[in-house]
């Protein structure tokens, strides 16, 4: 159960949720829950079931879902955040170089004028 445990704390930190939050959720204590995370506690089905939904995944998924996938989905997420944020970058500077460039012409034409 410890890894169970594990996978629920690493759900709960990219919800970035505490553990005081997901105790209210689940209409338990923070003591109660903490022991889930740690292992200490066995969780029912109903508890699995409960715990599964709050975090949008079925209890299959809950049991087999491998961190290591997980982390690579965000990392690939990620990735593509990364490669959004360098295009707005470009097309910032593009802008910036349109806006040097009026501003240019517009100095000439008052400096010719």
């Amino acid at each position: 159960m410890k890894t169970l445990g594990k996978k629920i704390r690493l759900l709960r930190h990219q919800k970035g949720w505490s553990q005081e939050d997901v105790a209210k959720r689940l209409d338990i204590s923070i003591p109660a829950f903490s022991k889930i995370e740690t292992g200490i506690t066995d969780i029912n089905l109903s508890r699995l079931e409960q715990i599964a939904n709050l975090f949008e995944m079925s209890v299959v998924q809950l049991l087999t879902f491998n961190d290591a996938e997980y982390e690579q989905k965000y990392l690939n997420e990620l990735e593509n955040v990364n490669k959004k944020l360098m295009d707005r970058e470009t097309e910032v500077i593009d802008l910036q170089k349109k806006v040097i460039e009026l501003f240019e012409e517009l100095r000439q034409s008052k400096a010719t004028a």
